[in-house]
Order: C-alpha cells, then structure tokens, then sequence
C-alpha cells in the first residue's frame, strides 16, 4: 500500500495515477473541497481518501503502508500566513518522518526549486552547502527549513525511514493542474490566453541584465517527474536530496512560441510589467543540476520543452476531457 499525500493534487493526482496503472493500492491523503479537484482523480480513484486533518489518528491505526510520497503542501509563493505556511509545510512533514522513522516506512518528500533563491549561490543539491541558500519567499523558506531538519537528523545519526529522498521541483507543467488558480504553470496561461483570441503575455525582466522574455527557467514535463519517482519505488537503496528538472535552462519566450506553435496560431508576444509584488522575488534564472540523481542511478530522459507543450495542448487542454 502506497500514501500520497497531496494525492488529489497537480503532481500528487499524476502520481497516483502511475500507481494505480501498476496495480498498486494507494491512499490519498488531501482536501478535495468544493471545486473541481476530484477531477483528477476521476479516472483512477484511490482506496482510501484521507482528510488530512484526520491523518494523525489514521497513521495510529498502524496501517500497513510500504511507502510515503508527501507531495501536499502549501506551494504559493504568494503565501503570506507564516503559521500555516510553517505548519503546512514544516511541521507535517516532521510528523510524517518520524512516523516512517519508528514504522520502518520508505518516506520520498516534495522539496522546492524555490529554495535556491535567486541562484547566486548556484543549483547543486545535496544536505551540503545549505546554510548558503536564501529563498526569496514564505514558500521557499519552509521548503528549505524542512531540507535543513532533514540535513541535523542525518548529521546526527538519527533514527530515519529506510529510504529517505528529498526532490527539489523546478519548474512542473501538464494536466491535473487546473484547480490550481495563479499558480497554475505558465504554459497552461498562455495556452489560455491564446484561446480568449490574445497574444501570450510575458513580463518584462525587472532586472537590467536580463532581457525581457529572457527570463530562463528549467520547465519539466510532469511525466517526467513521475518517472522518477517510480524508479524511487523500484530503487530502495537510493537516499538524498536531488534536484529533480531536465538540466536545461529555456527562455520564457522559447516557451510562449512553443504555446503558439502547438496551438497553430502566430509567434506573437506582449510584453507587461511585473506585479509590484512579484518585483525582487521573482527567478529569473533557474538550472537544475542533475549530476547528483544521475549519479545515483537515474538514467532516464527528460522530455524536451517543445515536446512537452505538444503533449500537453494537443493530448490534453484541446480535449473535451483534459484530465489523466
């Protein structure tokens, strides 16, 4: 039995899908609400659906789970309540270490690019060299926060689930992302925009150095994400903290072209400000080096920008149906 926390969500719901496809009996831990959130889990519906304000009593229960991926977490980087962002984001996932820690439970956690901050410190991964990282936001913060509890416990030799994997996300786009308002990936806006008769918009770069549009991101097709994560599940002898983005830094404006391409419609962009409170917070650079995961075993491919963006218009936000 498999737990997925955030199950019902963007990655968590693709995840759960994967598994379901193994034949593999999943828990979902999430809050579907009143929104269109169940959704995603309308193909592939999982054995159990626990609200998380009731995990706690179910994890007392003893049940007979062979591995966590906790994947739910507040993940706005917009967030401004810092006692549910820290409780979210810091406090359940200690909860559910020590949990798998006691319980001989593999324990695979959702980390964030986020935590890289804007990059002056650079994109390698690994417990090493944390202390060095400044996240620019609340979400980042908490994110790095719970990497830094992971680094002490291991330091100090205690008790940890059997197989522990931080993966630091950079930048995930696909289907099953839909509930997810702002936050929803840039693809998926532009492909948007374009529907409503407009061109793509792009921010202007609120830094000199870098052009507008010339803002680079690693963007990685969320099959991709899965993949790796099932080859954790194959792969027990695997532990640390990796990066987890394709290695290959693009431009937004690559991106907004590829939009136009896979939605037939001319290579057109409007330039916009930045929102005043995105302005000293925004990366404007990401990369994620993916040595270490490689190292580790990892050899298979990342699907390139202009493939994934193929894949998700034409397989997915041009069907009547675009859930997976």
């Amino acid at each position: 039995m498999i737990m997925v926390t955030g199950g019902a969500g963007f990655i968590g719901s693709n995840l759960q899908a994967a598994l379901a496809a193994r034949g593999l009996e999943t828990i979902v831990v999430d809050r579907l609400r009143d929104g269109g959130k169940w959704r995603n889990l309308v193909h592939h519906a999982p054995a159990r659906i626990i609200h998380p304000d009731e995990l706690e009593a179910f994890l007392a229960t003893h049940p007979p789970i062979e591995m966590v991926f906790h994947l739910g977490a507040i993940s706005s980087t917009t967030a401004s309540d810092g006692d549910l962002v820290w409780h979210t984001n810091v406090e359940l996932p200690r909860m559910l270490w020590d949990w798998c820690a006691v319980r001989g439970v593999r324990f695979v956690y959702a980390s964030s690019a986020a935590t890289y901050g804007d990059g002056a410190a650079g994109f390698a991964d690994g417990l090493e060299g944390l202390d060095r990282l400044k996240p620019l936001n609340l979400y980042g913060w908490t994110k790095h926060a719970f990497d830094r509890i992971v680094a002490r416990e291991i330091a100090a030799g205690a008790k940890r689930p059997p197989q522990w994997v931080g993966l630091k996300f950079f930048n995930v786009y696909g289907p099953n992302e839909y509930h997810k308002g702002h936050m929803v990936s840039v693809i998926k806006v532009k492909h948007d925009e374009i529907l409503a008769g407009q061109p793509p918009r792009l921010f202007r770069s609120d830094r000199p150095d870098v052009a507008d549009g010339g803002q680079l991101r690693d963007f990685i097709w969320v099959g991709d994400l899965v993949d790796v994560m099932l080859w954790l599940l194959d792969a027990p002898a695997v532990n640390g903290l990796f990066n987890l983005g394709t290695g290959r830094a693009r431009s937004y404006l690559d991106l907004a072209h590829a939009v136009c391409r896979a939605a037939d419609v001319a290579e057109a962009v409007e330039f916009i400000d930045m929102p005043g409170k995105l302005r000293g917070q925004y990366q404007s650079y990401t990369e994620a080096d993916m040595s270490r995961l490689r190292s580790a075993g990892f050899d298979g491919q990342f699907t390139a920008l202009e493939d994934g963006i193929a894949r998700y218009v034409g397989g997915f936000l041009r069907n009547a149906d675009p859930y997976r």
